[in-house]
Formats: structure tokens, C-alpha cells, sequence
């Protein structure tokens, strides 16, 4: 696979405290990369460097092999905090960012992807009349509708409940399955990463590095329950130092 994103040698300080300290990787086209580690130890810094919306004091990021200087358009991100407007449909908040003439339909565009996240017959419906789980799906639909290359996740099924937690995981990985993305994932769930993720990298507390990388071989649908991935959850945990 041709490579998507590559992280070189990226540092970040705030007020003279190092956060981000030497990190190093790269991601291929259609990888889904998790990245799991301690709480505060920069995983969110490092999401907003790669993302384009922090610069590093030091390194550099390349998106198919162009510098990354600001947020590229290539990319798209998904946070635990949300996106969608709620003065506006989700029908409206879905043609929001089809701003240009080559998306042809912009109406039938936006309800393809509400049906494709299961929003078929909410169209018209605002987000104060959504449950928490629609809202996240009209999140994500927003995303997807504008055809990023590349997927930016930010703990962003945090804010659900288990169940819930569990039904995105699934709906991702079946758009997923449909419509072909890059991902970056930033989770402090190490279920989470496993279930959903091709590779993932580990970073040790504060100032971060990677401290360790996993290959997830396992064909979706996963269940965790699988005696290797229970080890795999065991080593990533002994990473982490629990």
C-alpha cells in the first residue's frame, strides 16, 4: 500500500513544558491506525499536529508526501465534543460543506448518508429530537458525505454508553467496509482500539513517544473475547503499566 501520512521526528512544547517529544509514524492509504496512552500524556496535541490544526515545534508531517502547513482538506475530524449544527436539519447540516457544483445532488448526496449511518426518516428532524447515539451518527454522516480521504478520530463514542459505545463501533465498521478511508483513532479504550483497528501504537506518559506498536491480524467482525486478543489486550495493558 502507498503510504498516506508520515509523522517525522515531531515535537511540541507549551510554556517550556515538552508534550510531544521525537514521534515517528507513518500511516499507508486505508490503514486504520489506533493510537492508545495514559491520560495527559498528549494524545489529543498530538491529533491536532497530525490533523494540521497544531504546528510542531520541531518535525514534520506529510500527507501524500506534501508538508502538512495547515488543516488539509483531505482530511476530516471527528471529536468527542461534536459538530453539527443544531439551528439546522440533519438533512441541512449533512449539505452544509457541499459547498461547490461537482457533488451534483446535494439533497439525495446528504440522504444516501443518512440512510447509510441508519438516519433513513430523520432527515427533517433536528438535533434536539435526536438521542445521543443519532446524534453521533448524524456526526459522522457529516463527515463522510464530503468524501475525506482521510478520517480524524478523537475519542469520539467517549460521551456513550457501553452499548451504545458498541453499536458505533459496529456502524463504523460497516461504512467502513462500503467506502474506503484512512483513519488515525485516539482512544484511552484499549477494547475500543482492538476492535477497530489495523495497528496500534502506544505512547508512554508525558513527554510522549511510541512506546510500543501491535498488528492486529484479526478479520472484522472481531470478538474480543478470542484468546489472542485477550493477550493482545494483556501486552497493550503491560505497555500502559496496568
Amino acid at each position: 500500500m502507498d503510504t498516506k501520512i508520515v509523522v517525522n521526528q515531531v515535537r511540541k512544547k507549551f510554556n517550556a513544558l515538552p508534550v510531544v517529544d521525537g514521534v515517528d509514524f507513518s500511516i499507508a492509504d486505508g490503514e486504520f491506525v489506533a493510537i492508545v496512552g495514559p491520560s495527559g500524556c498528549g494524545k489529543s496535541t498530538l491529533m491536532k499536529i497530525v490533523a494540521g490544526f497544531e504546528r510542531p515545534d520541531e518535525g514534520s508531517v506529510t500527507i501524500d508526501g506534501q508538508a502538512l502547513k495547515k488543516p488539509s482538506p483531505k482530511g476530516i475530524v471527528i471529536s468527542q465534543h461534536g459538530s453539527v449544527f443544531p439551528w439546522l436539519t440533519v438533512q441541512q447540516n449533512l449539505m452544509f460543506g457541499l459547498n461547490d457544483n461537482d457533488h451534483g445532488d446535494k439533497a439525495a448526496l446528504a440522504d444516501h448518508y443518512a440512510d447509510m449511518v441508519g438516519l433513513k426518516g430523520f432527515e427533517n428532524a433536528y438535533p434536539h429530537e435526536l438521542s445521543g447515539g443519532m446524534l453521533k451518527r448524524a456526526e459522522i454522516a457529516r463527515a463522510l458525505v464530503v468524501k475525506p480521504e482521510i478520517l480524524y478520530m478523537d475519542e469520539p463514542f467517549s460521551a456513550l454508553d457501553a452499548l451504545m459505545n458498541l453499536k458505533m463501533r459496529n456502524e463504523l465498521l460497516r461504512v467502513l467496509s462500503e467506502e474506503r478511508h484512512t483513519v488515525l483513532l485516539i482512544t484511552h479504550d484499549v477494547e475500543e482500539a482492538i476492535y477497530l483497528a489495523d495497528r496500534i501504537l502506544v505512547l508512554s506518559p508525558r513527554p510522549t513517544r511510541i512506546q510500543a506498536s501491535f498488528k492486529v491480524e484479526h478479520p472484522h467482525p472481531r470478538k474480543l473475547s478470542n484468546p489472542e486478543l485477550q493477550q493482545l489486550k494483556e501486552d497493550i495493558l503491560s505497555q500502559l503499566g496496568l
